[in-house]
């Protein structure tokens, strides 16, 4: 038995499958399979897909086990090895191999608990500046500096597909997308009102001011579903892209804003050059947010989740950030809190989320 010496080392976990309940997932592999190999499976081809997606999921669930296993019994072996030969120098590459997989098995948990349709998509972040003119718009635009480091810091591309800039300083609004494996599972754990408390750098009074913005997280649709938006159904404007103060950022008229007649969803891209790609871009995000509202009115979970888009103001927040009179970052929600805010304003989310996640599976 290897030794044990942190909270996040379970032998359990590695060797009979523990939270990742390996037995039962191939049995229901085995089941799939079964169901797939079936004349016919195809011929209804949501009912294939649904089937596919249950059996991509169990399956990563299970390789995240074997990778898990695999680096156990390789230290275990080495640590066999240590000890017939009775060479201590093989210590520090047993601890530094210990190390690395207390570390993979923590991360390996939390996606075992990511375990909804969409966990493993590709997130659409939105994020809307509250009431308070350039203080909000100011915090809007640290918020979307701390994701785009979050993302970068996990390993994941943040693109900006549409960013509205504040007057003075700023956004009002900005949407971008996270691409990478679980990027919808964790940042889920962000959906709601965040607060910030500060001596305010736009107040030649130097008082203490307190802002608000909120963000929203939407799974991206996969390609292979299928979302019908009619022609119809849609207006379509174009604009001249603008940067900071109102400035023109392009010479032609290639920002795109689609409104969705029969839902009244607006959704608007700025960010390239070309009228076509935002026009593409804009229609991704459109069909995520048309896919996702069908969703709720099924699922009674993601009515819940919508729940959570509370009004931009005081007693909705589920984060605080306080720059004075003291520093500190306070998740309302698990009680989390972090007193190098710095850090976590620099993309260091991960106490946060992980947090979260521990308590929603309860």
């Amino acid at each position: 038995m290897l030794p044990s010496g942190s909270k996040t080392w379970s032998e359990e976990s590695i060797c009979s499958g523990g939270i990742f309940d390996v037995d039962n997932q191939l049995k229901e592999l085995e089941t799939l399979d079964e169901k797939i190999a079936r004349p016919g499976f195809w011929d209804d081809h949501e009912t294939a897909q649904t089937v596919q997606k249950e059996r991509a999921a169990i399956q990563r669930n299970v390789g995240l086990w074997k990778g898990l296993r695999k680096e156990y019994e390789d230290i275990e072996a080495l640590q066999e090895l240590a000890e017939e030969e009775d060479d201590e120098s093989l210590d520090t590459e047993i601890e530094t191999s210990l190390g690395r997989l207390e570390e993979h098995l923590e991360s390996a948990e939390l996606k075992a608990m990511l375990s909804g349709p969409k966990d493993f998509n590709n997130a659409i972040l939105s994020i809307n500046s509250g009431a308070g003119g350039t203080e909000s718009q100011d915090w809007a635009g640290m918020l979307l500096r701390m994701y785009t480091r979050y993302a970068d810091r996990s390993g994941y591309k943040a693109e900006i597909l549409d960013m509205q800039y504040g007057e003075e300083a700023g956004i009002k609004s900005a949407t971008l997308l996270i691409s990478g494996e679980y990027a919808y599972g964790y940042l889920k754990a962000e959906i709601g009102v965040h607060r910030l408390v500060r001596i305010s750098p736009f107040d030649a009074n130097k008082r203490r001011h307190t802002s608000f913005a909120s963000v929203f997280i939407y799974p991206e649709v996969d390609e292979d579903i299928e979302v019908e938006i009619k022609e119809d159904d849609l207006k379509v404007d174009v604009y001249r892209a603008s940067g900071p103060g109102g400035q023109g950022v392009n010479t032609t008229d290639s920002a795109v804003r689609l409104t969705h007649l029969p839902t009244g969803i607006i959704v608007q891209c700025q960010n390239e050059r070309s009228q076509f790609k935002n026009k593409a871009s804009a229609m991704k995000v459109l069909k995520s947010r048309i896919y996702e509202m069908e969703q709720e009115k099924l699922d009674e979970e993601k009515r819940e989740m919508e729940k959570q888009k509370k009004k931009i103001e005081w007693g909705s927040q589920i984060r605080s950030y306080v720059l004075h009179p003291y520093r500190m970052a306070k998740d309302l929600r698990t009680q989390v809190e972090v007193g190098n805010v710095d850090a976590v304003l620099d993309g260091d989310l991960d106490q946060f989320i992980q947090a979260y996640l521990l308590l929603a599976k309860k």
